[in-house]
């Protein structure tokens, strides 16, 4: 059964979060309060009071502009929007967010995915778009069993999309979803005729002789993929292992949830610019950050990378064509993601970073046009 939703978050809970942010207590901070230590108080309070004059409602208005429905799947609740183009002849394709991410990163592309003719593009590159929330993340609550990693995620997602009545449909998604996404053309291979991903953090693994000969730009890629794991993996590492524990400071404290995403906006988002907001319009920050407040979803959220951390490896290389678009963040090396991906399209940018939908939504949106258009 598939009902229909409207996110109406109650004045109480917004309220609350007013009346916490009003009461924050800041911790002691160094004199050489800079990013190398995390988020630098003197800026976070700037960020806070941004947050206490941020209007909820506006946003919510907005993300309820987009049809939205729940629906049960393998015994767990799944919402998801579904915004159908006004074009007969479109594409279904679903897309999936990841951590810290949430729906709500789609709000750019979700228009000129559905109605390019009405965005000054060719109405052939229009797509039916289906967006879930990853269980346990913002709205697919509560987290009612353990088990929830990629692999199950994909089969749900092949399960919604049957469900949908869609027989041939595309797979789009960064972070999580680079992973959800591909995993969703192997489990189902007849029915998905093509899959994008974008925004991959991880290092890449290699064999003996993988970074023999790169180019500049991969030795670039493989310097900033070093210092990513010397020092950007605290939080996978928290979060893999006692994702419960740290889910008790996030929950109870809205300065703290935003603290533990802000970071990843600023380590994450496009190297050449200073700020989060620079990179993400701070409206966009506060939205995905309120989300994770009042869903209470630090814990369930955190809870996918405990459950892929014991997930056992099932990968295997896929035959479904795959586009890869790389942003200044990713350190993907195209020899070596070819070992698993049927790549037939692979576009390298010189800006962006791993929110490409919400930092560079006109190259993600003409990526993704261009590749589907080829297959379609």
């Amino acid at each position: 059964m598939i009902e229909d939703f409207r996110i109406e978050i109650p004045q109480d809970a917004v309220d609350d979060l007013r009346d916490r942010l009003e009461r924050v207590r800041w911790p002691r901070s160094l004199p050489a309060d800079g990013w190398d230590r995390g988020v630098p108080v003197a800026y976070f309070q700037r960020v806070v009071a941004d947050w206490l004059s941020y209007d909820w409602r506006l946003w919510e208005a907005r993300l309820n502009e987009f049809p939205q429905f729940t629906t049960r799947i393998d015994d767990q609740t799944i919402h998801f929007l579904h915004v159908r183009s006004p074009e007969p002849d479109a594409l279904p394709l679903i897309l999936t967010h990841g951590w810290p991410g949430s729906v709500a990163e789609f709000l750019d592309i979700l228009g000129p995915l559905t109605d390019p003719r009405s965005h000054g593009a060719d109405p052939r590159d229009a797509f039916h778009v289906v967006a879930p929330s990853v269980p346990g993340h913002g709205f697919s609550v509560p987290l009612e069993q353990p088990g929830w990693n990629h692999l199950r995620i994909a089969r749900a997602w092949s399960t919604l999309m049957s469900t949908l009545g869609y027989t041939q449909y595309g797979a789009q998604g960064g972070d999580t979803g680079s992973v959800v996404s591909p995993l969703l053309g192997r489990i189902d291979p007849d029915h998905v005729v093509g899959v994008h991903i974008n925004g991959g953090l991880a290092y890449p693994a290699a064999r003996p002789g993988d970074f023999d000969n790169l180019t500049d730009t991969d030795q670039a890629k493989l310097a900033a993929a070093k210092e990513i794991l010397a020092t950007g993996t605290g939080y996978a590492e928290v979060q893999s292992t006692k994702p419960q524990t740290v889910s008790f400071g996030l929950s109870d404290s809205p300065v703290g949830q935003l603290a533990w995403i802000l970071e990843k906006f600023h380590d994450w988002t496009d190297p050449a610019r200073e700020l989060p907001e620079d990179a993400v319009a701070l409206g966009h920050i506060l939205t995905d950050v309120s989300i994770y407040w009042f869903t209470n979803t630090s814990a369930t959220s955190a809870n996918l990378y405990y459950e892929n951390r014991q997930a056992p490896d099932e990968s295997h290389p896929s035959t479904v064509p795959t586009a890869v678009a790389i942003f200044p963040t990713d350190p993907a090396m195209r020899h070596i993601v070819a070992r698993d991906h049927n790549i037939t399209q692979w576009h390298e940018y010189p800006r962006g970073g791993h929110f490409a939908a919400l930092e560079v939504s006109d190259l993600l949106v003409d990526d993704i046009r261009a590749f589907f258009r080829s297959i379609r």
